[in-house]
């Protein structure tokens, strides 16, 4: 393989590398102050996505994969807020993701690529079940930050839980909704077979 095409790779891989400096910037209109990272926000979200694809019977290395680069393209348009996109005219992720894969190898580019076009597409049972793990990542992020007083994120709650479509996503945030964020240290705190 060529020593540029190589060098198209490293290239993309230190652009990702952005993602784990750059905030998410809609926070900041509830008053956070140091909000996640795009890079945290999707690496959670890969995580959910996978959980859902095994409940809604959907490929659950697909669907992690989907969640992974879903914002990719963050690093050089940003993280565009929903009220920014109303006066912001961002190119197309798909056109962003033909720019960052123009000098890596065709198998690498072709694999962003159909990645990128079927989240974007939102048609297959994997892309579906990305989009609801974006959103109830969002959700989750936004419980978090409520526990730690920033009482202007409940329009998120309320956005995040309207946009669900599978049942898997919607009963897991009905759970996430009952329940404080380190509930999950009870298992723990208890002991083993407690």
């Amino acid at each position: 393989m060529a020593d540029e095409q190589m060098r198209g790779v490293a290239s993309f891989l230190y652009e990702m590398g952005m993602l784990k400096r750059a905030k998410r910037s809609g926070w900041w209109i509830v008053g956070v102050k140091d909000p996640e990272t795009i890079a945290e926000h999707s690496f959670r979200t890969a995580i959910i996505g996978a959980l859902l694809a095994s409940l809604e019977r959907a490929d659950p290395t697909r669907t992690a994969l989907l969640c992974l680069f879903h914002d990719t393209q963050e690093t050089r348009v940003g993280d565009i807020p929903h009220i920014g996109r109303r006066y912001l005219d961002a190119a197309p992720n798909g056109v962003v993701t033909e720019d960052q894969m123009a000098e890596a190898p065709p198998a690498v580019a072709e694999l962003v690529r159909r990645t990128v076009a079927e989240y974007e597409a939102n048609e297959s049972r994997e892309a579906i079940v990305a989009h609801d793990a974006d959103k109830l990542e969002c959700l989750i992020q936004a419980l978090e930050y409520r526990e730690q007083g920033y009482a202007n994120v409940q329009p998120w709650i309320d956005s995040s839980y309207a946009e669900l479509k599978t049942g898997s996503a919607r009963a897991l945030a009905d759970a996430a909704l009952k329940m404080g964020s380190l509930e999950w240290q009870d298992t723990y705190l208890r002991g083993p077979g407690d």
